[in-house]
């Protein structure tokens, strides 16, 4: 994979012994298999030869000197051409071990391991192992995994087409169409990120127990992607939170002090929102009827911005009479009570009942009317 190719850089070998290494090695003719180099570069006994092609695959070790300084450009040339011819050599070593051991365990391992170290080593500049790079042709790994990914990529959004078929009964019938065909989906193409991220998508749309159940499905697996794992155990934990008091205590831009520990008696929406943020905008409206109509009878509204120039919140916030507690650090999506959240995309509008508790995550959906129903609870 591509990111195992920077992994393998780190060689620490002189420049010198790079060079003598270098002229000691044959390129290969196109299309055949690359030329043994003319001198052994690894000791006869293959569990420690294995050990030494291990051990330069390890990332590089910048020079102490760099240490609480910037390095110069010309610092940094160095260090990468050092990187580049190093790589070239690990190379051979990884070559000459899967040539020379064809039956030690490590031995296809090697033969990957030695086609990174060239790309690698082309990538920082080795020109003298393009040629030997060329003669390899194509990785027959990537093109299947790009054949894969492609057959993949359009059968979902064959899926995509086959479930909108049934918006007119809705979208819980929309939702649930693409999650039959992503389970068949599954079985064919078992361990695929892009279908975990799909059920992703679901849970997000759902709510509720389906998306506790997908959230569950995704976490359990191993091959899940590290983005969609991140967000779902986000979701997960959101979704824990329910029945609970959200701590979330500032001061707005306005100069107000807002705890919604201080706000029992009233429904609160939590509001994480940005003026940037096209659906946001689209739904002010929405917000802005609800609280015009339901202030007076105990409604409260507690935006968070993902903003980052304070003067524009202010500006918009005015211009659109939203006139509750703005909270505004400039972070954007580092905001602080967006990342303690674990809030992924906006908008996203949570209820908080009258005695402080989490009650809704999906407020965006019927606010009014699930604002009216909370107001009558005692």
């Amino acid at each position: 994979m591509k990111h195992l190719v920077m992994v393998m850089l780190g060689l620490a070998l002189s420049f010198e012994r790079a060079q003598s290494a270098e002229s000691a090695t044959t390129a290969p003719t196109q299309g055949s298999t690359a030329a043994v180099p003319a001198r052994r570069l690894l000791p006869n006994d293959a569990d420690k030869a294995w050990v030494l092609v291990e051990a330069e695959g390890k990332p590089p070790t910048p020079p102490a000197e760099w240490k609480g300084r910037q390095p110069t450009s010309d610092e940094v040339k160095a260090f990468r051409q050092q990187k580049a011819t190093g790589s070239g050599i690990a190379a051979d070593k990884a070559r000459e071990f899967s040539e020379r051991f064809k039956d030690h365990p490590k031995a296809a391992e090697s033969r990957r391991l030695y086609r990174e170290l060239l790309e690698a080593a082309v990538s920082l500049g080795n020109e003298g192992k393009a040629a030997e790079l060329q003669a390899l042709g194509p990785d027959p790994a990537k093109v299947q995994e790009e054949a894969t990914a492609t057959a993949v990529g359009v059968k979902l959004q064959e899926a995509v087409v086959e479930a909108r078929k049934l918006q007119s009964q809705g979208m819980d019938a929309v939702l649930g169409e693409f999650e039959k065909r992503l389970l068949v989906l599954e079985k064919e193409f078992p361990a695929r990120g892009e279908i975990y991220a799909a059920y992703l998508e679901i849970a997000q749309l759902r709510g509720g127990e389906k998306s506790k159940e997908l959230l569950a499905k995704i976490l359990k697996s191993d091959k899940v992607p590290a983005q969609v794992r991140a967000m779902a155990d986000g979701m997960q934990k959101t979704q824990e939170r329910i029945g609970k008091p959200l701590n979330i205590a500032f001061t707005a831009t306005d100069g107000r002090k807002v705890d919604l520990a201080q706000m029992k008696g009233k429904v609160v929406l939590i509001d994480f929102w940005a003026t940037w943020c096209g659906p946001c905008v689209a739904e002010v409206p929405n917000v802005v009827a609800a609280y015009e109509r339901l202030h007076p009878k105990g409604f409260e509204i507690v935006g968070i911005s993902f903003d980052e120039e304070v003067d524009a919140l202010k500006a918009f916030t005015a211009k659109h009479k939203m006139n509750w507690a703005q909270y505004f650090d400039g972070e954007g999506w580092k905001n602080k009570f967006g990342s303690e959240f674990g809030i992924r995309g906006i908008p996203a509008m949570w209820l908080v009942d009258k005695k402080g508790n989490l009650r809704d995550l999906e407020a965006r959906n019927d606010l009014a009317t699930k604002v009216e129903k909370l107001l009558t609870e005692q």
